[in-house]
């Protein structure tokens, strides 16, 4: 990763980086490290969620924490079509607006309606970011900058694209999932296989009033997944509204299984 600027604020270093990957293209990033920060430590991978991007408040609030709680190193990276790699602003601007009005709704309709079109996508482009993240953990790793012991934290779309990566990168230790489902616009058989595929520990969080994903859907998926060490929060709220002591829960969850930092 190339470093493209760099601020320390009460002890945490914000660096904004440029990943480059497959093909050539730079993946606008951030990383979150303890000031004066020296060797391996255990990162953590937050990945964002629908209409948002890296810096968005319920990940910059975590990645702070973690870096000044727990020593830890923390990264995320903007998601094709999100943040800093927007191509099309109406298109966003749009699907922020379909996200709302459906959130407006309440509780009961299920996810917004998508075409077929914008579906293939949306999995394409989630298909994409699995591969950049898997990238991200290579030169994490080969730079020495994380050791092995490596978490992964996602909500939403970051569960989508996240339980794919973690299913398929061993390097992931243990991870922290929710506001998803099965059958809810996050994929089909396939998506499911993946979940039925993980075997490291997992929390999850669910919003029992979620406008989103409707409870039997996300207890479907809870119930797939594959790992034998996983544990379930439902939270009463909507699919933006989870609770923010659930970052304790993240917190003590990642140090019991990544250890403590520098």
């Amino acid at each position: 990763m190339d470093i493209v600027e760099e601020v320390c604020e009460r002890g945490v270093v914000e660096r904004r980086v440029g990943l480059k990957v497959d093909g050539g293209e730079i993946v606008p990033g951030i990383v979150w490290l303890p000031e004066a920060a020296t060797g391996p430590r255990p990162t953590v991978i937050l990945g964002h969620g629908g209409a948002v991007h890296k810096r968005a408040p319920e990940v910059l609030g975590l990645a702070r924490r973690l870096v000044r709680h727990r020593g830890y190193a923390v990264v995320a990276l903007d998601a094709p079509e999100h943040g800093d790699r927007i191509t099309d602003k109406e298109a966003a601007r749009a699907m922020r607006r379909s996200l709302q009005a459906r959130i407006d709704q309440g509780p009961g309709a299920g996810p917004p309606v998508v075409m077929a079109n914008q579906a293939a996508g949306f999995a394409g482009r989630m298909a994409t970011h699995v591969g950049e993240l898997s990238a991200l953990v290579d030169d994490l790793m080969s730079t020495g900058f994380s050791d092995d012991r490596m978490g992964y934290w996602g909500m939403s779309m970051g569960t989508g694209i996240g339980l794919r990566f973690v299913a398929s990168e061993p390097r992931v230790k243990a991870a922290v999932l929710g506001l998803a489902g099965l059958g809810a616009g996050m994929g089909g058989a396939e998506f499911e296989t993946a979940a039925r595929s993980l075997r490291v520990p997992i929390l999850f969080l669910l919003q029992w009033d979620d406008e989103l994903i409707a409870g039997d859907s996300g207890l479907a998926l809870f119930d797939a997944i594959g790992s034998s060490d996983k544990t379930l929060h439902i939270n009463p709220g909507g699919h933006i509204q989870v609770p923010v002591f659930e970052n304790d829960s993240a917190e003590s969850f990642f140090v019991r299984h990544l250890g403590a930092g520098g």
